[in-house]
């Protein structure tokens, strides 16, 4: 079926995406939004515009029943979640199925199951995905815990089962902080998901997070879109992204792109969606977990594949055939985004919500900026702080980088602070050229930055 309006249930740069995307594919777009974003960027870009509730996200963006009305009130087809807020709950996805409305976005079953991370690790140990030594399910006891500690020997991860974004983790190394981590874990999984199960990993040092982008259809075609390096991340959350891997070969890519795809088949999966890989030193990778919505950083995929991932996204969820198969994807280049947040690192990157009073956004060849911010716009301190994204490609890695530096010296956002000047920090370092990434990028560098003396101020 073609869709003739969409609702978009998110906010921010994604929500603009989303409607740049159906509009070049002939479809109206409506945006149900928070009364603090009544003046956003997407509210002004879509056809229609419906508030859904104040600015506390309970209330707006992850309130169902009002966003399955608003869909109702004006008989969109087809609901879009984004990414964060609804886009990885199966009962949202449900709901919309149930409404006679479709859902833009995998099947509300394999949401569940693979947003059961300890469900997941046990369907991926079935089908030959690698994954690390840990539980075999879910647990909340420290008895328990300690017992499959002392199997898999420490240092250990502690996980939220249902957890993301870094919530409800902890890194363990012996008997005593492993007490603490469980009931900690277990408390704060609780309150941010409702559910107290965590689970155990075994921890490596130092490895490199890639990440294969998937795309499936109903049909039973499902494609992988090469890797992204997911390395540099604070506290767990990604701060840069680059695609490719300088650290995957052909050979490499092709066995985590067929782990990738035989994930999506063991759960009947379909749409956009991302399998997360842990790779240490070695070369062997693990499987960690999967994001069944589109992810922050897939616009690095879309430089180096020509692949409007949106735009496919919207086409599958029509019944529509992917219309590429896996010998017709290729690499070309380089590319690497870097996220722009409205915080500080001054000042341990704490919110700098305010009014934007001035804005020059960067260009030229290879230079892509999402964003939904605008000269006099107020960015509000009730959401996530992304206020946009800076994409860069080149023909090598070192030509994306030198431009993503250029990039980010043109970029000027002010009224309030951003991580504009930590990123210029990272893609200019020594540790950055050398592609010596790992989860632990960050620590390192500050630790070379102390060592010689750079001013953190510029």
């Amino acid at each position: 079926m073609m869709f003739e309006k969409i609702l978009i249930a998110n906010r921010g740069e994604i929500a603009v995406r989303i409607i740049r995307a159906a509009r070049e594919m002939g479809i109206k777009t409506v945006i149900a939004c928070s009364e603090a974003d009544r003046n956003s960027l997407a509210s002004r870009l879509a056809d229609e515009v419906i508030c859904i509730g104040p600015p506390e996200s309970a209330k707006s963006y992850l309130n169902i029943p009002r966003i399955i009305s608003a869909a109702e009130i004006t008989g969109v087809d087809a609901i879009h979640p984004g990414y964060g807020f609804l886009a990885e709950n199966s009962y949202f996805a449900e709901a919309v199925e149930a409404s006679n409305i479709v859902f833009i976005g995998p099947p509300y079953r394999a949401i569940g199951l693979m947003g059961d991370k300890a469900f997941a690790r046990s369907t991926m140990r079935e089908h030959r995905v690698p994954i690390l030594p840990g539980s075999d399910g879910g647990l909340t006891d420290q008895k328990t815990a300690l017992k499959v500690a002392h199997d898999i020997g420490y240092p250990i991860m502690v996980k939220a089962v249902a957890g993301g974004g870094g919530r409800g983790m902890r890194i363990v190394h012996n008997d005593d902080t492993m007490r603490k981590a469980v009931e900690m874990a277990s408390s704060e999984a609780n309150v941010a998901f409702g559910n107290p199960e965590i689970y155990l990993e075994k921890y490596l040092i130092e490895p490199r997070h890639i990440e294969i982008q998937v795309i499936a259809d109903k049909h039973g075609n499902t494609v992988y879109l090469g890797e992204r390096e997911c390395s540099i991340q604070r506290r767990h959350q990604k701060l840069l992204e680059e695609a490719p891997s300088i650290a995957i070969d052909e050979e490499t890519r092709k066995r985590m792109g067929e782990a990738a795809v035989r994930a999506c088949k063991a759960v009947g999966y379909y749409s956009a969606g991302t399998v997360e890989f842990l790779l240490d030193k070695d070369g062997n990778f693990y499987f960690m977990e999967m994001n069944t919505r589109i992810q922050v950083e897939h616009p690095v995929t879309e430089m180096i594949t020509g692949i409007d991932l949106i735009k496919s996204q919207i086409l599958v969820a029509m019944g529509e055939k992917l219309p590429f198969k896996q010998k017709d994807i290729s690499i070309d280049g380089h590319a690497i985004e870097c996220r722009i947040n409205a915080e500080d690192p001054e000042r341990g990157f704490a919110p700098s919500p305010g009014t934007i009073k001035g804005l020059i956004l960067p260009g030229g060849l290879g230079v892509r900026v999402d964003t939904h911010i605008y000269q006099g716009y107020t960015v509000p301190p009730y959401y996530d702080s992304l206020v946009a994204k800076l994409i860069c490609w080149g023909r090598d890695r070192e030509e994306a980088r030198i431009r993503t530096a250029r990039a980010l010296d043109e970029f000027v956002i002010e009224g309030i602070k951003t991580t504009i000047p930590f990123q210029k920090r990272v893609v200019v370092s020594d540790l950055f050229k050398s592609g010596d990434l790992s989860t632990s990028f960050i620590e390192r560098l500050e630790k070379n930055e102390k060592s010689i003396g750079v001013d953190k101020s510029e």
